[in-house]
């Protein structure tokens, strides 16, 4: 280990930086966050150095550097692009036993500043003893996507509770379990979903009655296939789940993205194929919470667009339960970006519409007046099965029967395809088309052979998507 990982309480100290260009600046950025005194020394200083000078944020100690100024000093850091300078800084500063950095040159510098994941007061440090800094800084950047921002509040809160914790749990081994549980429980799920005061209650209440531990049921919405547009949130927490329950839309590879040890149960539906009723999908969601399982509830697309997400919540208020919903990318947006069809543009589609080709039997009938509008997109979910009435209820409202339409079967898929056509050829693309499926109706479809940009990427990726026109 070429350096020992130490943190250092800069509060009130004062720092001594040599140097007032963007180098000094970003170092100074650092210590102003940690609280320092920080003292300057240059002979001129940046715009962003002399506006917090005139605020009295920073202090311009002298225009040039004297070694006596290294006396009273904590730190030093020279960052300037005098290497003469520099040299003089590192060798006066280890003759007085300072620690000194000299930015951008590794061996002058008796400490280095790391890659950091401030989620204070939670911190983590990153450093490749200055051998590979880029690399440091990469591996901070999935660090940053992976720790969620709610990190520092729940130490803060927890930090809080540490006295009666230690009044409750006398052995230290009792302490460590019963801080595992609530990290990875419904106090850090709660206060992921920035609920403070209920996340604060349940510590209480866990603290008080160990035993009774509660459940919670969170509806991520998956996106319409390909595991990159999952959302951060989505993703951490699939991580920790206890128990999943996915339907027929979710891709494998998201599947793939699931906590190892979670148990995984199929609730999904597919038309003419046997599938779990939505009561029952219910019933289990609430009765695996109630066990005090972590319950994510994984659904294609966005849960809240033809998802049955809000009747879903519905079962779990009526039943006490609590609950979340993380977003998807729908698969209108995903499906169509995917195939280069904007679902607007100002010269072919001033609204969209999104609306499902399976309604309740005992709904209301559909207006297909308004639906048959010109210069507005649909985007049809589930539609393929009643394709020809769609077409001819279209055609019949008004509609042209030369409209472009667009079936896009496994959009942002590895095997997405692309079918096109007009309004009259629809039931004929829905049948050729891989499930699940979007329907696209519009003037906008016509973009699709000049913004299809998923096809030659996924060429040169040598994925296995296609483009075919039926038309």
């Amino acid at each position: 280990m070429d350096y020992l990982p130490l943190f250092a309480d800069l509060k009130g100290r004062p720092v001594l930086v040599v140097g007032g260009g963007d180098v000094a600046a970003r170092k100074i950025e650092l210590l102003r966050r940690a609280s320092a005194q920080v003292l300057v020394v240059s002979r001129e200083l940046c715009p962003e150095l002399q506006a917090l000078h005139q605020e009295q944020q920073i202090a311009w100690l002298a225009t040039a550097f004297e070694p006596a100024q290294l006396d009273q000093v904590f730190l030093v850091i020279a960052a300037t692009d005098d290497n003469q300078l520099n040299r003089q800084v590192y060798d006066e500063a280890n003759a007085r036993h300072r620690l000194v950095n000299v930015v951008d040159d590794q061996p002058k510098c008796s400490f280095i500043f790391p890659s950091t994941v401030d989620r204070s007061p939670l911190v983590v440090a990153i450093s490749s003893s200055g051998t590979a800094p880029v690399l440091a800084r990469m591996l901070r950047e999935k660090l940053e996507a992976l720790l969620p921002a709610s990190l520092g509040q729940i130490a803060e809160v927890a930090g809080s509770f540490r006295d009666s914790v230690k009044q409750r749990f006398s052995r230290m081994t009792d302490r460590r379990r019963f801080w595992e549980r609530a990290f990875n429980g419904l106090f850090a799920s709660q206060m992921a979903a920035g609920n403070v005061n209920e996340a604060t209650r349940i510590l209480q209440r866990e603290l008080q009655e160990e035993s009774n531990r509660a459940g919670e049921i969170i509806l991520v919405g998956a996106g319409p296939g390909d595991s990159g547009l999952l959302t951060l949130r989505g993703l951490q927490v699939m991580q920790l789940a206890d128990v999943v329950l996915y339907d027929h839309l979710v891709s494998d590879e998201v599947l793939d993205l699931v906590r190892r040890d979670a148990d995984r149960i199929c609730v999904g539906k597919r038309a003419g194929a046997h599938s779990v009723p939505q009561e029952e999908t219910n019933r289990l969601l609430v009765e695996l919470a109630r066990k005090g399982k972590r319950v994510v509830r994984l659904k294609g697309g966005d849960p809240f667009i033809f998802g049955r997400g809000g009747e879903e919540l519905q079962a779990a208020q009526e039943a006490g339960i609590l609950f979340q919903v993380v977003p998807g990318v729908t698969a209108a947006a995903g499906a169509t970006a995917y195939a280069g069809i904007p679902l607007t543009h100002r010269d072919h589609a001033q609204s969209v519409l999104f609306i499902t080709g399976h309604c309740r039997a005992d709904g209301d009938g559909i207006d297909w007046s308004s639906l048959a509008r010109a210069r507005q997109t649909l985007a049809i979910y589930m539609g393929t099965v009643k394709a020809a009435e769609i077409s001819a209820q279209l055609i019949a409202h008004g509609r042209a029967a030369d409209t472009p339409v667009a079936v896009i079967g496994r959009g942002t898929r590895q095997d997405q395809q692309v079918l096109t056509g007009t309004l009259n050829d629809l039931e004929r693309l829905a049948a050729a088309a891989p499930t699940p499926a979007l329907l696209v109706i519009g003037e906008v479809v016509n973009l699709h052979g000049q913004l299809a940009w998923f096809q030659h990427s996924a060429q040169q990726a040598t994925r296995e998507s296609a483009v075919v026109n039926l038309a």
